[in-house]
């Protein structure tokens, strides 16, 4: 699936591809609309129509991601939300395995995330899994999504790789393409991202559903 030879730098999505992305899709789809209908004293489904209405709005953009601008708009306080919750904040399964192998080969492991900075530091202080990074680093720093092709461009500033001998991990198709028009050769996607969902749609991209099928790293 992947020829090692050919790979020196391993970047790698955090939500839905280091870790189940089960805490995110019920965080957003169970718990804040639980939370926001309460404040507001509305039933729930009424709060998911107007919530659900509202993140598709700006699916995809910075905002999307922020912790900050949701806190804002919702007048809730997202990252406490998050803490009530935060014993579903999972790993997936043979992660850190992978994640010592590759470091071992010599090659470099680096997270590339669209989560904002507070959400990051929760994740990683649950886990504990920067211990097995050589470098952390958050969309938002940049001001662009991974969408954006313009992303990686500015990925490459701070963290210099070669695309053609640097391989991707990321749940998000739209991300993979982005990867892809920015010359990223070597890309990969995740079956099931979300554990309690089914195995998702991966289109033409090659994909795994666990980092055991990546191992043993040559």
């Amino acid at each position: 699936m992947v020829d090692w030879s050919q790979i020196e730098t391993v970047l790698l999505d955090m939500d839905g591809t280091l870790l189940d992305l089960h805490f995110d899709n019920y965080f957003w789809l169970e718990h804040v609309p639980l939370r926001y209908a309460e404040k507001r004293e509305m039933g729930l489904e009424s709060a998911k129509d107007e919530l659900f209405r509202r993140y598709k709005e700006i699916e995809g953009t910075i905002e999307w991601y922020c912790v900050d601008h949701w806190s804002r708009e919702l007048d809730l306080d997202i990252l406490q939300l998050k803490e009530e919750v935060h014993y579903l904040i999972a790993e997936h399964p043979h992660v850190r395995d992978f994640l010592a192998a590759v470091r071992g080969s010599g090659r470099r492991a680096v997270l590339v995330t669209n989560a904002h900075g507070k959400s990051l530091a929760l994740k990683m202080r649950k886990t504990e899994l920067g211990t097995y990074l050589d470098a952390t680093l958050c969309a938002h720093d940049f001001g662009l999504p991974k969408e954006s092709p313009e992303f990686w461009e500015r990925l490459q500033e701070a963290e210099p790789f070669d695309p053609r001998r640097t391989l991707l991990v990321d749940d998000s198709l739209n991300v993979l393409r982005s990867a892809q028009q920015y010359g990223i050769h070597h890309l990969l996607a995740i079956h099931q991202p979300d554990t309690k969902n089914p195995p998702k749609d991966v289109e033409d991209f090659a994909a795994i559903y666990h980092f055991s099928e990546l191992l043993p790293i040559p």
